[in-house]
């Protein structure tokens, strides 16, 4: 939802979009496909690709690429680096997107990381998309100038929700589970985070849930 959020913000900037799925072997991967190619379809994207790479799942360190490691169940208050952290991750997706960017002559890669997310995850502070963007500078083309976009870095998952709902984001095509492809286990923490945002922002969640417990009080 944070990336299909993204793209909406994107292309309401005037933004051409080339739309990028990675497949790395995280579980969901097929459900994630099947909504990107939705999100493609409905924003009219230019182009859309799929990279499929097993490096990270053979590299292994998460409970995402590891079926024989657990998906913790949602701890919203804790500080910790939970067991779904996919090792320098977004390093690794945003390289390829930056390859993709540079060889269509893009001006921007748009990320949907925010806030939430640097709370448990190193790979999506600001301070990681800053440092990023300047490899980028160094490492291209001299001609070639490809901006980091995180527009959500210090937005709360809730604002993603209302900004999204603003610019008519399909959110049932969409999907944020880190466990199951269908229905949704509303139980792991992506889930929790994703139906805590939508009640607090007074809006349904579209998609199925196993469970849909409120987290509103946390």
């Amino acid at each position: 939802m944070d990336s299909a959020t993204a793209a909406a913000l994107a292309r309401d900037r005037g933004y051409d979009l080339h739309l990028l799925h990675c497949s790395y072997g995280q579980r969901t991967e097929t459900r994630e496909h099947e909504c990107a190619s939705a999100q493609a379809d409905r924003f009219d994207a230019a182009d859309f690709l799929r990279l499929r790479t097993d490096h990270l799942s053979k590299i292994g360190g998460s409970s995402l690429t590891d079926e024989g490691r657990d998906v913790s169940e949602a701890d919203l208050d804790s500080d910790g680096i939970p067991s779904s952290y996919v090792p320098f991750r977004n390093a690794n997706l945003l390289s390829m997107a930056v390859s993709y960017a540079e060889a269509n002559g893009c001006d921007a890669v748009f990320t949907g990381a925010h806030s939430e997310d640097f709370s448990g995850y190193p790979d999506c502070r600001p301070a990681f998309f800053e440092t990023f963007e300047a490899m980028v500078d160094v490492g291209t083309k001299p001609e070639t100038t490809i901006a980091i976009k995180a527009p959500f870095a210090e937005w709360s998952k809730t604002d993603i929700v209302e900004r999204g709902a603003a610019l008519d984001v399909p959110f049932e095509h969409t999907w944020s589970c880190y466990r199951d492809e269908a229905p949704a286990c509303g139980t792991c923490d992506a889930c929790a985070f994703r139906l805590q945002a939508f009640r607090r922002a007074g809006i349904r969640d579209p998609i199925e849930y196993a469970q849909r417990p409120d987290y509103t009080d946390q």
